[in-house]
């Protein structure tokens, strides 16, 4: 098979981290963080420390994919370092955690637009409405994808040339906005240790939601030229730019919105908009994080069915998941099972907050576990022959700080949301059962 080119220079890569990373927590997520942290020098630490393990993750997840250059290899890594069972399971709650983190999405949508639609009506009745529109999101471009229509190749080079705009806009206030400096001396040093680590942990949580995407550079390992050279260097660049507009973007969150407050509100990006250039702006502001949101929505109701068609091709699912429409070409069933999946969550989570914990508690698992192979990768000395393939450098380091950040990340939600963890593990344990129940004498997946 003839292998791809290497077209992918430093610059293509570092703004495909951007791509990756920027998306629409950081309209959102500040909220949690700021609601569980109650130091603000604790809370833009959170920042700092998401950024850090953002690029020991981009690093680790660049050799992994440099090491096993294959389509898909996100979720094939599985197969190829662990037993079958983990490779069934771990990659399925990976489909539910992104219909997890569609629904999510669709609930942040909701929660802006229906501050335009619906103006004065109370918290209640507003969740019921953001519930409705979450859902109709779903359904609208489900429908949309079952027809089969062609979406531009140029989507989401788009949609991050929106977001990055709304994010330099929001940050504008810190250089233009006549704004009372921020106060960091609120720092409660009565506070314990373990309060400090507890809540860091909390905040944590939405932290790396807001970071999460870098692990996708795992998929690109046989497209980059000169890797050894280039994905350190662009993996820095990439992170330390989205570090950047976090950091900024959080700054002018507190000093226009107020740190007390920043912990109590929602719709923070219009709600900044609209005190710094006035009610229209906050208007447009959220009818542009709802459309960011539809097409965000759109996005992975396109993708998520070729990756459930990717796991049938390697018989980790049933045939039927491969199937296509013989008109349209469409992948009914997996994008039926996919959009069913987003629906059930949301209807059953109703808020962005439970969804968050959930489908973070089920990341943990897939982040850990895939960054993991490192080590096994290592140990076979797996490598593309005759080609330049990238080598991480401060090894081990990386991928533990990786590991233990997430392993932190798991501990501090079944703490603080034992339930939905409980439920989250039962998912887990239901794949487990269903593997060895009616697909355990199946081969493994073929590298």
């Amino acid at each position: 098979m003839k292998k791809p080119e290497r077209l992918l220079g430093l610059f293509d890569v570092s703004v495909l981290m951007v791509s990756l990373v920027l998306g629409m927590g950081i309209f959102r997520t500040p909220v949690n963080v700021a609601a569980a942290v109650s130091s603000p020098v604790i809370y833009f630490l959170s920042w700092v420390a998401g950024g850090v393990v953002a690029f020991c993750g981009a690093l680790t997840y660049a050799e992994i994919g440099n090491r096993l250059p294959v389509t898909g290899a996100y979720y094939k890594v599985f197969s190829y370092a662990y037993h079958p069972s983990i490779a069934f399971s771990i990659n399925c709650i990976i489909i539910v955690s992104n219909a997890a983190t569609l629904g999510g999405v669709a609930l942040i949508g909701g929660e802006y637009i229906t501050g335009v639609i619906f103006p004065g009506r109370t918290s209640a009745s507003l969740e019921t409405i953001q519930l409705i529109i979450a859902i109709f999101s779903v359904l609208l471009f489900y429908g949309v994808n079952l027809l089969g229509l062609k979406t531009s190749a140029h989507t989401q080079n788009v949609l991050t040339v929106v977001k990055v705009l709304l994010v330099i806009a929001l940050i504008m206030p810190l250089f233009f906005a006549d704004t009372p400096p921020i106060q960091f001396h609120n720092t409660h040093v009565s506070e314990s240790v373990w309060s400090y680590l507890r809540s860091f942990g909390i905040g944590f949580v939405a932290v790396s939601f807001t970071y999460g995407g870098y692990q996708q550079t795992i998929n690109f390992g046989e497209e980059i030229r000169k890797p050894q050279k280039t994905l350190p260097r662009a993996i820095f660049i990439g992170i330390s730019i989205i570090l950047l507009l976090y950091l900024l973007i959080n700054l002018a969150y507190v000093k226009v919105i107020g740190y007390d407050a920043l912990g109590k509100s929602t719709n923070i990006a219009a709600i900044m908009a609209g005190k710094v250039f006035g009610h229209a702006s906050e208007t447009i502001l959220s009818v542009l994080l709802f459309l960011s949101v539809l097409a965000y929505v759109n996005v992975l109701l396109m993708s998520n069915p070729r990756v459930m068609s990717a796991m049938s091709t390697d018989k980790i699912l049933p045939a039927a998941f491969n199937r296509r429409n013989d008109k349209t070409g469409v992948l009914a069933t997996s994008l039926s099972v996919f959009a069913a999946l987003c629906i059930i969550i949301v209807f059953w989570a109703k808020t962005f907050d439970t969804i968050l914990s959930f489908t973070i508690f089920l990341d943990c698992f897939g982040m850990v576990l895939s960054s993991a192979s490192i080590f096994i990768l290592r140990k076979r000395n797996t490598h593309p022959e005759g080609i330049e393939f990238y080598k991480m450098k401060w090894y081990p380091v990386m991928p533990v700080i990786f590991i233990l950040a997430y392993t932190f990340v798991g501990i501090s939600i079944f703490v603080t949301d034992t339930g939905i963890s409980l439920i989250a593990l039962a998912v887990l344990l239901a794949f487990m059962i269903i593997y060895f129940a009616f697909i355990g004498n199946r081969q493994r997946i073929k590298i």
